[in-house]
């Protein structure tokens, strides 16, 4: 069966039969629908982009919050504590319980508001339709109903933070028991996870569907960009680990708020008093459904971070991704894994030796493809003809900092060494290295790489200069000491920065150093920021394919209409045709025919 063949049935299905190609420049939409409530994959794109960033920033915020109580235990925050409120830092000071509460929300909005909602929601609605030459998404009301339901999330999430008592103040991993009796703002949480996690299983769907069925003629599984292959793996990981959290968050709601005892174990006491309501409940269990959807979830925020640095990376060196059929057989297996290591975070939960061997050989296995991906892209700068552009800049910044996280995380894979290095600042400077410096890295050059073909126009390479050296070096001061605290076995998430217990003396110095470096490394976002806002009217004009890609989506004019392309794309060669011996220019794009008979389309 060739593409064309699937094509056909799903574009019945999204209603997109009664608009050919030529006519789709001729709706004529309101504003709410243009703009709002579009069903447009590249408005939902950009709309998910334009929302994660403004979270990943509120997110920021509140780390910055916490640097300063880290670094300066007891003193008065500086210009913004008087406004904070008795409640949260009486005299400009904070305490405890709002610490807490920064802590938690800091690690839930990163991850499930800004870094998963910019790296799926944006770049995958923006760009995957684009690169497969399909008009749109195959559902796109589906499409809007889950920008929706994230934003809705976004908005419950927000808001629990001026509820009596305050937001979700029991980490990001909402662990039980705690978790059940915490404030009002932790039933908050448990509504927006069920939003978020709503709107992840819609995109997901939408994100498989139209990437098997909406391929334009030509574009066999091994001509698809990495890219694409990154975020349909993704999909599935969303699609299969999302639903046992969501089941488990209702399940947890349903503890706080209608007396059951899903996670509450028998004979527990709390307020000197027996509970009630317990029954036989485990707290183990919250630990593995929760885990069984985190640790694939380190994987939707790394693939599709691997997808947009491989792009750039094939753009700029002007050479063919090295071992393309072997990233793609590495991120299908990098995907299967991740089902399967979840327990190595639970090693300290008194788990038999031969559960946690078992964790441990998957856990090493899992490594592999990460390690086939990275050889493989920095063998590709072997004799390449590099570019240092604003994106590739991030792109090549890239590879050294997830190979950090990487790295840093195979001790804790291992039972001996997790055991000391548990609950340390370790941990966070390694899961730091992986999502902060190396997928923000490779986010920010994926926005700088695509922003001319959704504006029309590129953003000034001076300040995506100053934006990535700033950013580079402050986010390595932030976070390499931090390997160094966990190494001396400081505990994270201590409200007076660890300074309590004699053994931290000789690292509590950094803790100065860390934050002064957080604090820079949000001075170098403000660049970002005004080159943002301010390319999309000024920046210079450029033409469909600035970058002289080879990919579909650069076929489409800058920004694309309704519809995406003028006329009906086909696919002629593979994702990376740079230059090709004999070829009068150095590279191929992959919808362009050439003198020779179009090759057959392949499934």
């Amino acid at each position: 069966m060739t593409t064309t063949e699937h094509a056909a049935p799903a574009a019945d299905a999204h209603g997109h039969d009664e608009h050919a190609h030529d006519d789709h420049g001729h709706h004529d939409l309101g504003f709410w629908q243009t703009y709002v409530f579009s069903v447009d994959h590249k408005v939902i794109g950009i709309q998910y982009a334009v929302t994660g960033l403004l979270f990943l920033l509120f997110g920021f915020l509140l780390m910055m919050l916490m640097r300063w109580q880290i670094a300066y235990p007891g003193e008065p925050i500086p210009l913004i504590g008087e406004w904070l409120g008795d409640e949260r830092a009486p005299g400009g000071i904070m305490l405890p319980e709002f610490y807490n509460q920064l802590g938690a929300m800091h690690g839930t909005i990163m991850v499930f508001l800004g870094v998963v909602p910019l790296a799926v929601g944006g770049f995958g609605n923006f760009v995957l339709p684009l690169q497969i030459g399909a008009p749109d998404m195959a559902f796109p009301k589906l499409n809007m109903a889950s920008y929706w339901s994230f934003f809705v999330g976004g908005v419950v999430m927000f808001a629990s933070f001026f509820v009596p008592g305050g937001a979700a103040n029991s980490g990001w991993t909402s662990y039980a028991p705690l978790s059940v009796f915490a404030t009002t703002g932790q039933t908050m949480w448990l509504i927006g996870m069920i939003f978020l996690i709503t709107s992840s299983l819609l995109g997901s769907v939408n994100f498989i569907v139209t990437t098997i069925q909406l391929r334009v003629p030509g574009l066999s599984f091994m001509r698809l960009p990495f890219f694409v292959w990154a975020q349909l793996v993704t999909a599935f990981l969303l699609l299969l680990a999302f639903p046992p959290l969501e089941a488990a968050g209702v399940m947890q709601l349903m503890d706080r708020v209608a007396g059951t005892s899903f996670f509450l174990p028998a004979g527990l006491v709390y307020a000197d008093a027996p509970w009630e309501a317990t029954g036989g409940g485990s707290v183990l269990l919250w630990q593995h459904l929760f885990w069984f959807l985190a640790h694939p979830e380190v994987y939707v925020l790394i693939l599709p971070a691997l997808g947009i640095v491989g792009e750039i990376i094939a753009n700029n060196t002007r050479k063919p991704v090295w071992g393309y059929r072997v990233l793609v057989y590495s991120v299908v297996f990098l995907g299967f894994m991740s089902f399967v290591v979840w327990a190595h975070h639970m090693f300290l939960t008194g788990m038999g030796t031969t559960m946690s061997s078992f964790f441990q050989t998957t856990t090493m296995i899992i490594s592999i493809p990460s390690v086939v991906i990275l050889s493989a892209l920095f063998i590709t700068l072997y004799g390449g003809s590099i570019r240092f552009t604003v994106p590739m800049l991030f792109a090549l910044a890239f590879l050294p900092m997830f190979g950090i996280g990487g790295l840093t995380g195979l001790p804790l894979g291992l039972s001996a060494p997790d055991i000391h290095l548990h609950d340390t600042y370790y941990v966070i400077g390694h899961f730091h290295y992986v999502v902060a410096p190396g997928t923000l890295m490779a986010l920010f050059g994926g926005i700088y790489y695509w922003f001319p073909k959704a504006t029309g126009r590129k953003m000034n390479d001076f300040l995506g200069r100053v934006h990535f050296w700033g950013s580079f070096v402050s986010i390595n001061v932030v976070f390499m000491p931090m390997l160094y605290q966990g190494l001396a076995g400081m505990n994270r998430r201590m409200y007076d920065g660890g300074e309590q217990y004699m053994m931290n003396a000789d690292v509590l110095w950094l803790n100065e150093v860390i934050s002064i470096g957080a604090w820079v490394l949000g001075l170098f976002q403000l660049p970002f920021i005004y080159n943002f806002f301010r390319s999309i009217k000024h920046g210079e004009k450029v033409d469909d394919n600035p970058w002289q890609a080879t990919t579909i989506e650069w076929q489409a004019p800058s920004p694309p209409p309704h519809g995406n392309f003028s006329a009906p794309p086909m696919a002629y060669r593979g994702p990376y045709e740079y230059s090709v011996p004999g070829a009068a220019r150095d590279f191929l794009m992959q919808g362009e025919p050439d003198t020779a008979a179009a090759e057959q389309a392949k499934v």
